[in-house]
């Protein structure tokens, strides 16, 4: 299964999680890696857009494009997560659900948006084996700023 990214440049082929194990996540606290990644193009770039200030957007954007290993997908109903999973900003609840998976080993979580509960996010676990995720491309984006102005 394909999965997006969209992420600085810089560290588009860092493939250790490094972000989000320094500044932790919705579904990961700090000191847990993880990297996430959308069902479609669209729904990272709305991902990222609600995650990020105007004023930070870089000029160097990259749209990654990740191969994952669909019998390593741990899935989850909505009745599954922490009553709060929906709240802004992320509870400390929906931190502990996610690490307490990260950390027993699952290769890749399948959570719902917050942005659109319909569609879904996948956290890569890069702490599991290696091979049940590939990096096949990167290229730049161009970020349209109408996006934010709306």
């Amino acid at each position: 299964m394909l999965v997006y990214r969209l992420c600085k440049t810089e560290y588009a082929e860092d493939l250790k999680g490094t972000g989000a194990k320094l500044f932790g996540g919705r579904w990961n606290q700090i000191d847990t890696a993880c990297i996430y990644t959308s069902e479609s193009r669209a729904l990272a770039v709305l991902e990222y857009s609600v995650n990020v200030s105007i004023n930070f957007i870089p000029r160097a954007l990259s749209m990654c494009v990740f191969e994952i290993d669909d019998e390593l997908i741990k899935s989850f109903r909505i009745s599954q997560l922490p009553g709060n999973w929906l709240d802004v900003p992320a509870p400390y609840s929906t931190k502990v659900f996610g690490s307490k998976w990260l950390n027993k080993g699952t290769a890749v979580l399948k959570l719902p948006s917050t942005v659109i509960p319909e569609e879904y996010n996948y956290i890569i676990n890069p702490m599991f084996d290696a091979e049940h995720f590939k990096l096949i491309s990167v290229k730049d984006f161009v970020y349209d700023l109408r996006v934010k102005n709306v």
